[in-house]
């Protein structure tokens, strides 16, 4: 099936309520970058809106990106149940020298909800798409909770296309996840879920996650990013992608998947760890976990951040990031030394049954 990319301004298809993430994340990149003086100010003659999302189908399905900057690329992944608009805060300033792609996952955002793959290798292997689709060879990847898992996997399925990897309170390291995902991975928490979408229960949601930033726990610390991705959960097709994106990762005990099996590979990789000293989703005990089992890797604790780092201080994001960036060499791929490397962790080949020796004449 084609893969027709769509400008800003082109076609649009009504999203769902709730969804617009690529929308939000265009909106709030503008202000943002407006105040900073990285872009023109609204009504400004000839003026074109750098953030303003675009849409490109994908084997069927329509997926929302923003494309901003010019120069080396950057892969940004948001988490699960959240979107794109994850990123305003510091897309501005990342775009600066740099060409940033910041997709809604299928599922979530402004993309297509379809009853379809949700696993975090159909979203690596979504993400090489798109980036194909694009012009993009090679990208480092930026990923942020879910969107860690997805970036480790990408750099570990397309070696040849990742330069650097950069994980943010990343899935994938550990077993340990927030009871609330637990109970949401669990059998029948369909039925729960769909309470959601009642205006009744929404408002007491509401009322719930205020409270829980006014007590200044350590999940209230994220209690405006908390209330973004449960407003997603209007609209019943958003929640069927939580729950598919969910179950592909973590079940009723907590996660599922892990990268320790596998990140000896990530040697010659350049990858720089960031994560909150309170995140309250997936303990900060992940990052030194992490940072133990990737030689040569970078860790960064912001002591004042939960699960979102970027959103805590967001110059500071920059500022690692962008040091990172400038103090690293790019990865070269060689298959040789891939191989090498697979073979040295592997068993030897189980021999072969021994042939039956011939009867006595």
């Amino acid at each position: 099936m084609g893969n027709v990319e769509e400008r800003p301004g082109g076609p649009r298809r009504t999203p769902d309520v709730g969804t617009g993430g690529v929308a939000r994340l265009a909106a709030a990149a503008a202000r943002i970058g407006r105040a900073e003086g990285l872009v023109a100010p609204t009504g400004t003659p000839g003026a074109v809106d750098r953030f303003a999302p675009r849409f490109v189908t994908v084997h069927g399905y329509r997926r929302a990106y923003v494309r901003a900057g010019r120069g080396p690329a950057l892969l940004l992944i948001h988490g699960i149940g959240d979107s794109s608009a994850t990123w305003a805060p510091v897309l501005p300033r990342l775009a600066r020298g740099r060409t940033v792609i910041a997709p809604d996952l299928l599922g979530h955002g402004l993309s297509d909800k379809p009853r379809a793959d949700y696993s975090i290798g159909g979203f690596a292997c979504g993400m090489r798409d798109l980036l194909s689709i694009l012009g993009i060879e090679r990208v480092t990847v930026v990923g942020h909770s879910l969107g860690g898992g997805v970036a480790m996997q990408f750099a570990y399925q397309f070696p040849e296309r990742c330069e650097r990897l950069v994980l943010v309170g990343t899935g994938g390291v550990g077993l340990d996840l927030h009871p609330a995902l637990r109970l949401a991975a669990a059998p029948g928490a369909e039925a729960l879920l769909s309470l959601f979408g009642l205006p009744p229960v929404r408002m007491a949601g509401r009322f719930l996650i205020a409270g829980l930033g006014a007590l200044r726990t350590d999940l209230g610390r994220d209690s405006a990013e908390i209330g973004r991705v449960f407003d997603a959960f209007a609209a019943r097709t958003a929640r069927a992608a939580f729950l598919r994106t969910l179950r592909s990762a973590a079940d009723a005990r907590g996660q599922a998947i892990t990268m320790l099996d596998r990140c000896y590979l990530a040697q010659g990789m350049p990858t720089l760890i960031i994560w909150g000293a309170h995140d309250a989703v997936i303990p900060v005990d992940h990052a030194y976990v992490a940072h133990e089992a990737m030689p040569g890797s970078r860790l960064e604790i912001f002591p004042e951040a939960g699960h979102f780092p970027h959103h805590t201080d967001p110059e500071r994001f920059e500022s690692v990031l962008t040091d990172f960036l400038a103090t690293t060499r790019p990865a070269s791929h060689s298959a040789r030394k891939w191989r090498a490397l697979l073979r040295s962790r592997a068993l030897p080949p189980e021999d072969e049954p021994a042939a039956p020796e011939a009867a006595a004449g």
